[in-house]
């Protein structure tokens, strides 16, 4: 099956920390930019942040920069959120996705683009 398998979401107290991964299955993942995004019922799906093909250089929304650090291990074909100082505003499903043939300068943070794997979204609450 060719898919992206998310883990690593759940609970967590404010000024805590949680690290997503995503997996690739099927495919290499080194050939693809990466983004994450999250979802709030009744919200419009925002772009996180991205990490690009050519020398890993990334991307972030101002609402998490500076708290949040994407990255990829090709050697283990995932890619990885780390989430840092959380807060309640980031209680969100996230995503990650996957898209092949961009150019290798490009960062991709938007729903332009056609990815062509999404994973199946985890859950992230951030609670006292």
């Amino acid at each position: 099956q060719l898919q992206l398998v998310q883990s690593g979401g759940g609970l967590v107290q404010p000024g805590g920390s949680l690290r997503l991964s995503c997996a690739a299955s099927g495919f290499t993942l080194d050939a693809y930019a990466i983004g994450w995004f999250r979802q709030v019922p009744g919200k419009e799906r925002e772009g996180v942040s991205c990490i690009r093909r050519d020398v890993n250089s990334t991307n972030y929304a101002d609402s998490v920069k500076g708290r949040f650090t994407i990255s990829r291990d090709n050697a283990k074909n995932t890619a990885y959120l780390q989430m840092n100082n959380l807060k309640p505003e980031d209680t969100a499903v996230y995503y990650c996705a996957a898209v092949r043939g961009l150019l290798m300068t490009v960062c991709p943070m938007t729903l332009v683009y056609d990815y062509n794997y999404w994973g199946q979204g985890t859950q992230v609450t951030v609670s006292s």
